[in-house]
């Protein structure tokens, strides 16, 4: 079975969502419910989808309020792992992209690699605060958007991207990332990743920067 797909039963015991209880898996892979056991058995595709935004546990932002910066504006404190969904930054970050990374997270930890999320979700405001001191530290804007995205094409401001470090992470995750189905997208990031193909499926060629995307 995938990786993280069996990261979502076993050891967790109990699954509970929004609709109801779903099942548990024992210590000796006893499968306690019908859903649970076509989870188990591999059919996480066509199930998953419905189950993300309640495995997700966190007290989700309704609607993120992309006029905020600083903490509220997705600023992370420094080490924030992607487990603290209280924050802005972790919590608004699209669900499938954060079931991926936690699960990664747990698998580095297992290695003895720690695993940050350096930064996430961003409102649209604290985006073009970004781009703006990049013009300032680069010179210019063609210079700066090679490194920060405008925010109207920012996967950040939607929730879909995350940059991780420390360094020993973002080459960690280079290596596994994409049996979680997470990929690097910029060839100049090492550090930013992104939900870019099927897990365990091939990641796409890298765009060379974030001045690619329009």
């Amino acid at each position: 079975m995938r990786i993280w797909a069996r990261r979502l039963l076993v050891g967790a015991g109990i699954i509970a969502v929004g609709i109801g209880f779903v099942g548990y898996v024992a210590d000796d892979g006893t499968v306690g419910s019908p859903l649970a056991s076509r989870i188990a058995h591999g059919e996480v595709d066509s199930i998953l989808p419905s189950l993300v935004p309640s495995l997700v546990l966190s007290e989700a932002v309704a609607e993120a309020d992309h006029n905020a910066t600083g903490r509220e504006g997705g600023e992370l404190p420094r080490h924030a792992t992607p487990f603290e969904t209280h924050l802005p930054g972790i919590a608004n970050l699209d669900a499938a992209l954060l079931i991926a990374v936690q699960a990664a997270a747990r698998d580095a930890a297992e290695d003895g690699v720690p695993f940050w999320v350096t930064s996430g979700w961003r409102s649209a405001a604290y985006q073009q605060q970004l781009l703006d001191e990049a013009v300032e530290e680069y010179g210019g804007l063609e210079e700066a958007r090679r490194f920060v995205a405008t925010p109207s094409t920012s996967n950040h401001v939607t929730g879909r991207a995350v940059d991780i470090g420390p360094t020993d992470a973002d080459s960690w995750l280079s290596q596994h990332g994409s049996a979680y189905g997470l990929c690097q997208t910029y060839a100049n990031e090492m550090w930013h990743f992104e939900l870019a193909t099927e897990p365990g499926g091939i990641c796409p060629a890298m765009l060379s920067d974030a001045s690619e995307m329009q």
